[in-house]
């Protein structure tokens, strides 16, 4: 079980502790959050309700250690990370089960995602040892009017604490996407795990713990997010924020004045499919890309877009494989499992009844109990119903019958966002042109959108977030340039 072996200071009684200057504590506040199982709907798991105080001590201690931290060799640095890289794979079978309770991951992806997660972390090391040990020189008579008489030099310095939020689908991955590169860039990091999944995450940092960084480099505060989620993203010791969720992250970028943020915020991913294509290829991309994880993923297939020509052929494949999607609790690592909470599988439903209501066509009887949906695509779904710009989060896909690119490309490019999308023709010619005219961070051309490998940069545009991710792009996003000019008493050039 989790909470025994190398696990067991983690928890007392039946909460688990929080972590703070390197050790598993006990908030003062004497009271904990539930951890709700989706699939039971029962508390699984209960994690301290820190306070405030307790914050202030975590910002405190990480400000300290940040300064003694960023005077650590790089090579250092990496590897304690790659010890740490090494101890997650280790421990992959105690972690995925708490995926598995927590958040209703299927069993065989639970541990995928932490494997994933240490990979991660050695690929952040050796990254980060490339990139921050290389600097720039600069001569001052490259530009126009000045004579050689100022040398620069440029180098990547730590910004100092970074906070890290992660969502609840990718507690663990999402998290140490945030702590590796924030690490090896010479920062200390504050991670506030999200309630569904932070039992997963605490025994991450364990993971961390017990590779031996510095106490207080890395802390993790769990409760309640309107007890302590303002103070954190508002904290004035805080000096970069990077969260991957929803509309909170929107609300976050207004309140935390000006120091550099990095957020994900969901999508609405188009799947545009032209007549030339490939359609069991487009139809096997519309299941894996619309239903894996119960659609419960930011890069998720959320609306197909098909001309009309072939609209009848691509549903009644991507129907034919519906059909055999399992449905059912993780454990037994079905394809479709509980989504994350009722309140989520409520939203879905309302969805869905709009859709009914306005006369989507559905191709499967919807079905529901208690947190668990069955797959269901809607056929036949016109701009004036919800799910056609809402995101679902969950494993029903709407489909709208196009006549033309330019009523695909519109569409995608009217929704308020802009992460990924996809694009299915035998033309590359058209496939470059209609990339080009899609207002999204990435575009995937005859394959469904996703967020890896981790090293590709990763972003999105209008209200799917701020600033790219990717293991360079968050190293580089984690520093700040420092010049230093070396100003000469007379113009210098090199003889030859």
């Amino acid at each position: 079980m989790a909470e025994t072996g190398v696990f067991a200071e983690i928890i007392e009684g039946d909460a688990f502790k929080y972590y703070s200057e390197g050790e598993w504590k006990v908030s003062n506040s004497g009271k904990s959050v539930p951890i709700i199982n989706p699939t039971t709907r029962k508390t699984q798991y209960k994690v301290q309700a820190c306070t405030q105080e307790e914050v202030n001590k975590m910002v405190e201690s990480a400000k300290t250690a940040q300064k003694s931290w960023a005077k650590t060799p790089l090579w250092k640095r990496a590897e304690l990370l790659h010890k740490a890289a090494a101890i997650l794979k280790e421990h992959k079978r105690p972690i995925a089960e708490c995926l598995i309770k927590e958040i209703a991951k299927p069993a065989k992806d639970a541990v995928t995602e932490v494997l994933r997660s240490g990979d991660l972390v050695s690929y952040c090391a050796e990254e980060g040892v490339r990139i921050l040990g290389e600097g720039k020189f600069l001569v001052s008579d490259s530009f126009p009017g000045n004579e050689r008489t100022k040398y620069c030099l440029t180098s990547k310095i730590p910004l100092g604490v970074v906070l890290a939020i992660p969502p609840f689908n990718y507690p663990v991955n999402l998290a140490v996407s945030k702590i590796a590169p924030a690490l090896i860039a010479g920062n200390s990091l504050v991670l506030k795990p999200p309630t569904q999944g932070a039992v997963a995450a605490l025994h991450m940092v364990h993971c961390f713990h017990l590779a031996g960084f510095p106490k207080g480099l890395l802390s993790c505060v769990t409760g309640k997010g309107s007890e302590i989620g303002d103070f954190l993203t508002m904290h004035p010791g805080v000096n970069c924020i990077s969260f991957t969720g929803g509309d909170t992250g929107i609300a976050i970028s207004k309140k935390a004045s000006m120091i550099p943020l990095q957020m994900e915020l969901g999508g609405k991913d188009a799947c545009i499919i032209l007549e030339d294509a490939d359609l069991d290829l487009a139809a096997s991309n519309v299941v894996k890309g619309g239903f894996s994880y119960s659609g419960q993923r930011c890069t998720a297939v959320k609306v197909v877009l098909v001309m009309e020509s072939v609209a009848d052929s691509l549903v009644k494949k991507v129907n034919e494989k519906v059909a055999k999607l399992t449905v059912g609790p993780p454990e037994d690592d079905c394809d479709i499992t509980p989504v994350v909470t009722e309140s989520s599988a409520n939203f879905i439903e309302g969805l869905v009844m709009d859709a009914k209501q306005k006369g989507a066509t559905f191709c499967q009887e919807y079905r529901r109990e208690g947190n668990l949906i069955w797959p269901l695509l809607l056929d036949n779904v016109r701009p004036d119903m919800r799910i056609a710009w809402e995101e679902p989060f969950g494993p029903v896909l709407p489909v709208l019958r196009i006549h033309s690119i330019e009523e695909g490309i519109n569409h995608c490019n009217a929704s308020n966002f802009g992460l990924q999308g996809c694009i299915f023709t035998r033309d590359i010619n058209k496939a470059i042109l209609i990339s080009d005219a899609m207002e999204t961070g990435t575009v995937q051309i005859n394959s469904a959108p996703a967020r890896g490998p981790d090293h590709f940069p990763f972003q999105g545009v209008k209200d799917s977030g701020i600033g790219s991710q990717g293991v360079t792009n968050s190293i580089n996003m984690m520093t700040k340039i420092k010049s230093t000019v070396i100003n000469l008493p007379t113009a210098s050039y090199t003889m030859g």
